[in-house]
């Protein structure tokens, strides 16, 4: 039996398979590989489908593997690149879940007590986020000594130093969200941070909003800074000025970002256990502490079926293919609800609240541009805006339909009965089911475009190390423009227009025609009030959140990044983060040319924003530094 099901045989591009190597494939003590990507998608499905014997008896058990592996062979869902490696491995620590939400308390007991529980997480790769804002100001009473208090600052410098230290694989430092609330009497030392203090890099950070100040700052009306301590007003000042404060930082450098937590605890499924304060290292879902995110991502791009007559580009006609996306959806958070339960679980808090409490799941999606690609819809039309919408509307009612029905063999999630379903009819295995991550490196596994993002660039240089010690550059195309270019034109004028993109040309410089020119999208072509929409589109349906980052050129002004930060809050996105071109000290990549006008700085590319591993220049996507050619990044999923 075993042997016939081997004879599917997994498939990964040469990009892949290397990544593969890096990140996933079992080793031996002298880190020799030994399993294949078939075996390693065999071990994954298996150890998932181990979970089916609570419910069933042991036949049931292997078909379940079966099907798991059967969708992932096929690229149709790709698990987490933690429970990739994690699943099965007996050189693994079993902790599949990556990330996880700590609590903050205003004592140094409690302080350092959670810092040593996001040390242990992450020295079993897992991230970490945190809401700061329960600490008491700096220079506050301490035992009633004055000027005595530290300041959530000073501790979160505390955190990032200490966890620098821990090295994830030998090759990065596990990544963090600092959250402080917009009505703490720190907030401005905390907006300018990453300003001061260059070391701050292994924390994303995020301003905690309300809806109050938000329409604060429309009307210019005052905002009071709260003592966490003693609940007293300790200043009134504009909202306006303390929101261009914001807007000025994230202008000049990127953060802090933006958390609406109102609109966050309007999706809360469980109130009665405490408010969703803080977020994941990027964003995707709000937690309670010590819950923790359980990811699996959806490759939209394999859910498209021929059909009659040619495509756009001369090639075959595509359509998505409901039904198939239909039971990827459902086989999908099966899949999950057998990770919560197979899952090795680092502090017996964390398995209290997450097996035995809200069993949370986050199913996402990640090859949307590719998918765009093929059905001809330029990313950031009103037609793709629809399509992402009636997208996100179908996943969630399928994954609804999935949860209901595992219940009914499962059992609903444990705290049910405190939760907003509480006397309904929606019966549910899980409190929460949908979310959009950070795909960078399993999306390169998929040989497909990242979570919602457009595609960054259509071709890339890369660094490949020889034996000699030599490297030598090659070329990385888009899959999907490699595609459609041999299908429109000749070798001869394909390589002509891969040159031409190589050299820093636009795509409609290169010779193509215009319809190809119009839906081979990037990032630079989308603005910024596109990429805010697509957001919301997808935030619309579902229940945790959305990880993407808003591209800004490197002329936008100040303005613009306020009109962002207030779009998302009217449109309904729960958080977000921007990055304006050639804002960071060190220029990552250049999306479009062009000076500030008064910014004297001239940006150069520096050797921190070349990627270790693959020679490529690193972006900024989805709340991380990250390569787009193999996928090293800080905050990786």
């Amino acid at each position: 039996m075993r042997e016939k099901k081997q004879k599917k045989i997994v498939e990964l591009t040469p990009l892949a398979l290397e990544i593969a190597k890096k990140r996933y494939l079992r080793t031996d003590l002298e880190g020799r590989i030994i399993e294949t990507p078939t075996q390693l998608f065999w071990r994954v499905a298996r150890h998932m489908a181990k979970a089916e014997i609570n419910w069933a008896d042991n036949g049931v058990v292997e078909k379940t593997a079966e099907k798991f592996f059967q969708v992932m062979a096929d690229f149709r869902f790709v698990c987490s690149g933690k429970a990739m490696f994690e699943a099965g491995n007996p050189g693994g620590s079993g902790q599949m879940s990556a990330c996880f939400v700590l609590p903050i308390r205003d004592s140094i007991k409690s302080i350092f007590k959670t810092l040593g529980e996001a040390a242990y997480i992450q020295k079993n790769n897992g991230g970490t986020g945190f809401n700061f804002s329960p600490i008491r100001p700096r220079g506050d009473k301490v035992k009633n000594v004055p000027n005595a208090a530290s300041g959530p600052v000073d501790f979160l410098q505390a955190y990032a130093a200490a966890l620098s230290k821990i090295l994830q694989g030998a090759k990065r430092r596990g990544a963090n969200m600092g959250i402080l609330n917009v009505d703490h009497p720190d907030i401005f030392e905390f907006i300018h941070l990453k300003e001061i203090d260059k070391t701050i890099d292994n924390f994303n950070l995020s301003v905690g909003a309300f809806d109050e100040f938000m329409e604060a700052v429309e009307q210019n009306k005052f905002w009071k800074l709260i003592n966490p301590r003693t609940k007293q007003s300790v200043r009134r000042l504009k909202a306006r000025r303390l929101f261009n404060e914001i807007v000025a930082s994230a202008w000049r450098s990127g953060d802090p970002g933006m958390v609406f937590l109102d609109r966050i605890e309007r999706d809360n499924p469980t109130p009665a256990l405490g408010r969703l304060w803080a977020t994941n290292p990027c964003g995707e879902i709000p937690l309670l502490p010590y819950e923790s995110c359980n990811l699996t991502s959806i490759v939209l791009s394999r859910h498209l079926r021929k059909t009659k007559g040619k495509g756009w580009f001369g090639g075959p006609r595509y359509e998505i293919d409901w039904d198939k996306l239909a039971e990827t959806v459902k086989l999908a958070v099966r899949f999950l609800d057998d990770m919560i339960e197979v899952n090795t679980y680092t502090l017996p808090e964390i398995e209290r609240i997450v097996k035995y409490g809200n069993r949370k799941i986050g199913l996402g999606v990640m090859g949307l541009a590719h998918l765009f690609y093929l059905l001809g819809i330029p990313y950031g039309s009103k037609r793709s805006l629809r399509l992402a919408e009636r997208l996100a509307k179908f996943i969630r009612k399928q994954a609804e339909e999935a949860s209901l029905e595992l219940a009914k063999g499962r059992g609903v999630f444990p705290n049910f009965d405190v939760s907003i379903f509480a006397g309904t009819a929606e019966k549910y295995r899980q409190a929460t089911l949908l979310t959009v991550a950070p795909t960078g490196t399993i999306s390169l596994l998929a040989n497909t475009s990242s979570g919602i993002e457009p595609v960054f660039s259509l071709v890339n240089e890369r660094n490949l190390f020889y034996e000699d010690k030599k490297t030598r550059k090659v070329v990385i195309i888009d899959p999907i423009f490699e595609l459609v270019l041999g299908k429109l034109y000749s070798p001869t004028k394909k390589k002509e227009v891969i040159n031409h993109l190589l050299q820093g040309a636009h795509l409609r410089e290169t010779g193509v025609s215009s319809e190809v020119a119009d839906v081979f999208v990037t990032t630079a072509d989308v603005k910024p009030k596109e990429h805010i929409l697509m957001q919301a589109a997808w935030q619309k349906w579902i229940d945790n959140s959305v990880s993407k980052t808003i591209n800004l050129p490197r002329q936008a002004s100040l303005e613009d990044v306020a009109e962002a930060y207030l779009l998302a809050w009217k449109t309904g996105c729960k958080g977000i983060t921007v990055y304006r071109d050639g804002s960071k000290e060190h220029q990552v990549v250049s999306i479009g040319g062009g000076k500030v006008k008064g910014e004297e700085k001239k940006v150069t590319v520096e050797d921190e924003t070349i990627c270790p591993e693959c020679g490529a220049k690193m972006i900024v996507s989805e709340g991380c530094m990250s390569c787009p050619v193999c996928g090293y990044s800080l905050c990786k999923s």
